[in-house]
C-alpha cells in the first residue's frame, strides 16, 4: 500500500492505477461498470470486455479505465461501433483530454472484424513472452471466427500461437499432413462445429493437452453446437472442452497452460 501511495504522490501513476492497485478494481464514470484491474496478477489472465450487450460509449469507458490502468484493453464480441467508440476515446486519451493519468501516451487499436476482438496497447506496454506455444485448429472456415478468438487471447497472455486451418474430418489427409506441426505445440485448442469430431482425432494424435472448443455451426438435429459440444463430452480420446463459441476461455485455459509449461522451463 505504502509504495503505492508513494508512486501517486510523486506522480508515476494516477488516481485511476492507485484505486485499482488498492481496490483491486477501478471504477468508471458515469457508473459504466467496474474494470478488474488486479485479474491478470491474481489469475494470469487479463480481464476481457464483453461487448455483447453494452453501448458503444460503455465498451468505450471500460477500455479507457483498462488503458488507464493496466496499459492495455481486451474487448470480445465488438462491432463497427464498438470500434468507433473506442477509437474516438483512444484519440482523446492521446491527447491526454480528462484522462486520470501520470502520463498520457497514446495507444494502438487493432480490431480483427473477424473474430470481433479489439486489441489495444499503450505505446510503453510490453505483452509478456512465455517459451511455450499453442496451437488453435480449426476443422473449417466457418468456425475461424471462434478459433481467432481464442488465439487473441493466449497471445495476449503470452503464449507463442500456431494457427492451423481448415483441416476437418471430411478429409482426414488434411489433419494427418498437419500432426507433425501440431505435436511441437505445448496445448492444442481445436474449434470445430457440425458434429464436433476434430477435436477427438486431434486428441488421439498428440501428447500435449488438447481443448475442444465446439462451434455453433450446423443445422437441424444437433445444431448450433448441440452435437459438437455433445460429442467433445462423450470423447473417447482425453481432452478439456469449454461451452460452445467460448473463444475466450479456451483462450484462457491454453494460456494458463502456456504460463506453467514457461515456468517449468524456467525452473
Amino acid at each position: 500500500m505504502r509504495d503505492t501511495l508513494e508512486a501517486l504522490e510523486v506522480g508515476e501513476i494516477g488516481v485511476a492505477e492507485a484505486e485499482s492497485r488498492l481496490a483491486g478494481y477501478a471504477t468508471t464514470g458515469a457508473g459504466r461498470g467496474r474494470f478488474d484491474a488486479a485479474r491478470e496478477g491474481r489469475r494470469g489472465i487479463p480481464e476481457a470486455i464483453l461487448a455483447d450487450g453494452k453501448t458503444p460509449a460503455e465498451v468505450a469507458a471500460l477500455t479507457t479505465t483498462a488503458v488507464e490502468t493496466t496499459g492495455r484493453a481486451l474487448v470480445t464480441r465488438a462491432d463497427a461501433d464498438d470500434t468507433a467508440a473506442v477509437r474516438t476515446a483512444m484519440e482523446e486519451f492521446e491527447r491526454g483530454a480528462e484522462i486520470d493519468t501520470a502520463e498520457s501516451p497514446g495507444a494502438t487499436v487493432d480490431h480483427d472484424e473477424r473474430t470481433g476482438t479489439i486489441v489495444v496497447h499503450a505505446d510503453d506496454f510490453e505483452r509478456p513472452e512465455l517459451d511455450a506455444t499453442v496451437a488453435v485448429v480449426s476443422a473449417g472456415t466457418s468456425d475461424a471466427a471462434v478459433a481467432g478468438e481464442a488465439a487473441v487471447v493466449a497471445r495476449e497472455i503470452g503464449a507463442t500461437v500456431d494457427r492451423i486451418d481448415d483441416v476437418g474430418v471430411a478429409n482426414l489427409d488434411r489433419i494427418l499432413d498437419q500432426r507433425d506441426r501440431i505435436r511441437e505445440a505445448d496445448v492444442v485448442v481445436v474449434a470445430a462445429g457440425r458434429e464436433g469430431a476434430l477435436p477427438t482425432v486431434v486428441a488421439g494424435l498428440v501428447a500435449a493437452p488438447v481443448i475442444a472448443l465446439p462451434v455453433s455451426t450446423g443445422y437441424g438435429v444437433g445444431g448450433e453446437g448441440v452435437a459438437a459440444l455433445e460429442g467433445a463430452l462423450q470423447s473417447c480420446s482425453v481432452l478439456t472442452t469449454v461451452n460452445v463459441d467460448a473463444g475466450f476461455v479456451a483462450g484462457a485455459q491454453a494460456g494458463l497452460i502456456a504460463r506453467a509449461v514457461d515456468a517449468a522451463g524456467r525452473d
